[in-house]
């Protein structure tokens, strides 16, 4: 009885082996080629060449090594970069489309946005705060100090401005009944009050900051207003520039953007890293003397902040500007359409 199992199993076994054979060896079902759905092609975006303004000025230094590199594609350059003295020689050129992008005052883009009616987008934060409050002697250790004093300073209706009204009220400071603050037209007028003795505090932004010292003696930076903001701990900081494009640009060529965007953030790190290469490249181009440059790179707070972090920190900022005069952006906060991201 036990062989006669054993035997069937056997047999069972080698029937199941032999169809499982069988599985293995059969065809596999092709599709007929008429039958396989077109898939569409997905369209390849030409290279084409960016034209990029910058201001002479912090704004500007993180992008000298992307232009000394001039990447270029078979159709030519992919960028094509201009210099220039001041915002009001770039927003007509970018809001006529003559430029496609531009590195401009981060308040100054929001006011583009609204006035444009959204023509423009922010595409990155390329410069946080580059304030300082400078001093010829040691009085000054805190905000606090400034209480009683004399501040001589350039940008009235501007960041300078609204960052150290701002600043001085949040550290309980009435900057219109605590502090004198004597405005004039040109940073270089308050180097020029400082040099004389005339004054002995002064807000400056860098590269200022450098000249200054290297005509006065003594001279010192007695606060940091980005250290000073990021002390509040308020989710936002003290952003100086940012870059824009054209809405349009940047519906058309989304590559290109993403493609400058990571250009953009190499040549950022690399300036930081190589100070005397970059504050040599700086010179060679006209941004700012090289030796100045050297010794001001370190406090010039060169970043190249997109996605969710633009998203964070600059929406912050732009608020403050507006509860402090809804002008300074243009009349209204930008909507999320504004950002990049």
């Amino acid at each position: 009885m036990k062989s006669l199992k054993k035997f069937f199993a056997l047999c069972l076994t080698l029937a199941l082996v032999l169809s499982l054979a069988a599985c293995a060896q059969k065809p596999a079902e092709t599709t007929d080629p008429a039958e396989t759905p077109d898939t569409p092609e997905q369209e390849v975006e030409a290279p084409v060449t960016a034209r990029i303004a910058a201001l002479k000025g912090p704004t500007a230094m993180g992008l000298v090594k992307l232009m000394s590199d001039a990447p270029s594609s078979a159709n030519g350059p992919l960028y094509d970069f201009t210099l220039a003295g001041s915002a009001d020689e770039v927003t007509p050129a970018l809001i006529k489309g003559e430029l496609d992008m531009a590195c401009v005052p981060a308040n100054l883009a929001a006011v583009l946005y609204n006035k444009t009616e959204g023509a423009v987008q922010v595409l990155a934060v390329n410069t946080l705060g580059v304030l300082y409050i400078v001093e010829n002697g040691e009085s000054v250790q805190s905000l606090a100090d400034l209480k009683g004093k004399t501040v001589v300073a350039a940008g009235k209706g501007s960041t300078p401005e609204y960052a150290l009204r701002y600043l001085l009220s949040e550290n309980g400071i009435d900057p219109d009944a605590d502090v004198t603050l004597d405005w004039k037209s040109e940073h270089s007028e308050c180097v020029a009050a400082l040099a004389s003795g005339q004054a002995s505090i002064a807000l400056l932004p860098q590269p200022f900051v450098t000249v200054a010292q290297s005509k006065i003696d003594g001279l010192r930076m007695a606060l940091d207003l980005t250290e000073e903001w990021d002390k509040l701990d308020n989710g936002s900081a003290l952003i100086t520039g940012v870059i824009v494009a054209r809405s349009d640009f940047v519906e058309a060529h989304p590559a290109a953007v993403g493609n400058f965007l990571t250009a953009y953030a190499a040549s950022v790190d690399w300036v930081n890293a190589n100070t005397a290469d970059a504050a040599a490249l700086i010179g060679e181009y006209g941004i700012v003397d090289a030796a100045v440059a050297e010794k001001a790179l370190p406090y010039c707070n060169i970043v190249c902040i997109t996605g969710a972090e633009l998203l964070e920190k600059l929406p912050g900022y732009l608020s403050v500007l507006y509860n402090a005069d809804p002008a300074a952006v243009g009349g209204a906060m930008p909507d999320n359409s504004f950002y990049f991201a």
